[in-house]
């Protein structure tokens, strides 16, 4: 009979256990979903034959939760959730969050700032002398030294800060399995780790290290250069592929870190086995009198088809985590997860995604990649695509038609980050066409993110112009089809090289199209990503030139502002961004105009209209072009 894994020692006695194999600490409510990172890895190791507890949310005031199922037999696994836990208790403006979607009730508090360390912290108090393993995206994107931008600097890698003996970056379904049988064997200290993909670790100077090894700049170097740092997130990317990186060294004072090469991406066959599990696909039923944990809403009935994306966007932590090559389960895995979902009693006929980190990518974007690995210095969609890119829906439609036809099923939905670049890169319709007629309901929602060529530029996004040509064709297909369907821009305001001239630009078009979003993101500088490390230190690590960036809480809050023009609360704001830019001709009753003057007021005269232009001082031209250096 399925059931959840052991929260508690009575739960264990149930189950005739008098200790557990692996402690498995999350700053999540225990969800045992295979969209969890905790469900999948606890599940795999249950599945090798160990015994596994959850300890979830545990008090972070002292180390009486960790102690109350006893000491592991083998170590204490620790993650921080499906999430940082700096950005589930902040938003971009260091405001503090009152909710959390993945704790019971959605309450917020639940879990430590910087859980990863404070949990391990408290592990090694509990069991000084059992090894503390940290992973998930928390622990995999501060795996170096990183800059922190709650704290506003450098800080070491969170392998020092936590005090953990290894740590497991990306997915680690083969690194975990390897290192249980490693400690199962009797091995100890770094030789349980020393030669798996996937960990990263500190060594002594006359530690052998058994991979090809490139090094970085040390923690002390990016602390006191910030070309240092740039050159170090570089470094870094540059060996993120699993078939060409090596290992990278990073010296922490007389201490060196190791992070090993990244593990060997799950086969079809190996996915399909993960996702065929025994998991219970909801949350514990200890959270009912608290009513529920909201993060399961949008999952429970939801497939994850994909890992992996060559998209690859600059201010993403994907690449870094996941990686940028493609894995996808089989048709057959899918179809029967789907089967299992359309039977729940509480399953109302809506699968409402069959996605991934990028829903349209079923397999690497060229041939290559198997055997030589993705490209270091270049990108399968940026600038534009890689005349080696093998765009192809067929398969997806396939399985989408296959889900379709179900019984029980009445509409199966597609939700979650369509590459729209890819998707215009396809010359058959066909995709497009079903997409529109069956996967979507009323709107759909994609990420041009901005309409500057110069700021999409910095984002590692492609041209405007082929956001413009999937919108002229979204438009006829719905015409079409008899359906009047809409398309929904995600925006993102302040990012590294995007100026208030770029800003204004994009004003300029909303209004030109008629559409004020609701909701603006303002560039989140998280850790791990090529876009923070210019954000920090205003340099691009692909070129290493100076970058703008907006860093002053009155330049973001007007390129913000600018980009919802209509909010009469933003009225002050917005004037006196375009006064700032001297774009005074945007004050007034033309059609052309952002915001009408106050009451009683005659518009600024303008002698000469001001065109709208870019960062390098010269009108935007269409298409990409590289900006450039602002002198």
């Amino acid at each position: 009979m399925f059931d959840f894994l052991p929260i508690s020692r009575e739960d264990m006695e149930n189950r005739g256990w008098y200790y557990c194999d692996f402690l498995l600490v999350t700053g999540d409510a225990y969800i045992d979903h295979p969209s969890f990172g905790t469900a999948i890895i606890s599940r795999v190791l249950e599945n090798a034959g160990f015994k596994v507890a959850i300890l979830s949310q545990p008090d972070f005031t002292s180390e009486k939760d960790f102690l109350a199922m006893g000491k592991p037999r083998y170590a204490v696994l620790i993650n921080a959730g499906n999430i940082d836990s700096m950005v589930a208790h902040y938003t971009a403006a260091k405001k503090r969050r009152h909710d959390d979607a993945y704790t019971a009730g959605g309450v917020g508090g639940k879990r430590p700032d910087r859980a990863v360390t404070v949990y391990s912290m408290l592990a090694r108090k509990a069991f000084p002398d059992t090894p503390v393993l940290i992973g998930g995206l928390e622990a995999s994107l501060r795996r170096f030294a990183h800059y922190d931008y709650w704290a506003d600097r450098v800080m070491p890698s969170v392998l020092s800060s936590s005090g953990a003996d290894a740590l497991m970056f990306g997915m680690s379904e083969r690194s975990i399995i390897e290192i249980a049988k490693n400690m199962k064997a009797g091995k100890k200290g770094n030789d349980i780790w020393r030669n798996i993909r996937g960990v990263a670790y500190f060594a002594h100077n006359n530690e052998q290290i058994p991979f090809e090894s490139v090094e970085c700049p040390s923690y002390e170097d990016v602390l006191a250069e910030k070309i240092a740092y740039a050159k170090s997130v570089k470094l870094q990317y540059d060996q993120a592929d699993h078939v060409t990186g090596k290992a990278i060294l990073q010296k922490h004072g007389k201490r060196i870190l190791v992070q090993n090469p990244p593990a060997i991406p799950l086969t079809t066959e190996e996915m399909d086995k993960v996702y065929a599990l025994p998991y219970m696909r909801t949350y514990h039923p200890s959270y009912e009198k608290f009513g529920g944990v909201p993060a399961i809403q949008e999952v429970q009935f939801s497939i994850i088809h994909n890992r992996g994306c060559f998209g690859a966007c600059n201010f993403c932590a994907l690449a870094f985590h996941q990686g940028r090559y493609i894995s996808a389960r089989s048709h057959d895995s899918v179809i029967n997860e789907a089967k299992q979902i359309a039977k729940h009693p509480d399953f109302k006929g809506y699968i409402h995604d069959v996605g991934g980190p990028t829903a349209n990518f079923r397999f690497p974007s060229c041939k290559k990649q198997e055997k030589h690995g993705l490209c270091t210095n270049k990108r399968c969609l940026f600038p534009k695509a890689c005349s080696q890119l093998e765009a192809d829906h067929t398969d997806y439609l396939s399985l989408l038609r296959k889900l379709r036809e179900i019984h029980g099923i009445k509409k199966v939905f597609v939700r979650s980050g369509l590459r729209y670049d890819y998707m215009m890169a396809d010359n058959n319709d066909e995709f497009f066409t079903e997409l529109v007629k069956h996967h979507i309901s009323g709107q759909l929602k994609v990420a041009p993110e901005h309409m500057s060529d110069n700021a999409l530029y910095y984002m590692g996004k492609p041209s405007f112009s082929i956001y413009e040509k999937f919108r002229e064709r979204y438009t006829k297909i719905n015409e079409k089809l008899g359906k009047k369907q809409y398309l929904v821009p995600y925006l993102m305001s302040s990012h590294p090289g995007a100026t208030l001239d770029d800003a204004i630009l994009l004003a300029e078009y909303l209004n030109k199209i008629g559409y004020c979003p609701e909701q603006v993101q303002d560039f989140y500088p998280t850790p791990g990503t090529l876009s923070t490390a210019m954000y920090y230190t205003e340099i691009d690590p692909r070129t290493m030139k100076p970058v703008y960036v907006a860093k002053t809480a009155e330049e973001k809050a007007m390129q913000r502002a600018l980009l919802q023009w209509r909010r009469t609360d933003k009225r002050p704001i917005i004037i006196a961004a375009l006064k700032k830019a001297g774009r005074e001709d945007l004050i007034g009753f033309g059609k052309e105009c952002l915001i009408r003057p106050a009451r009683g007021e005659k518009p600024p005269v303008i002698k000469h209209k001001k065109p709208s232009q870019s960062n390098n001082s010269k009108p935007r031209k269409k298409g990409w072009a590289k900006p450039k250096k602002k002198k």
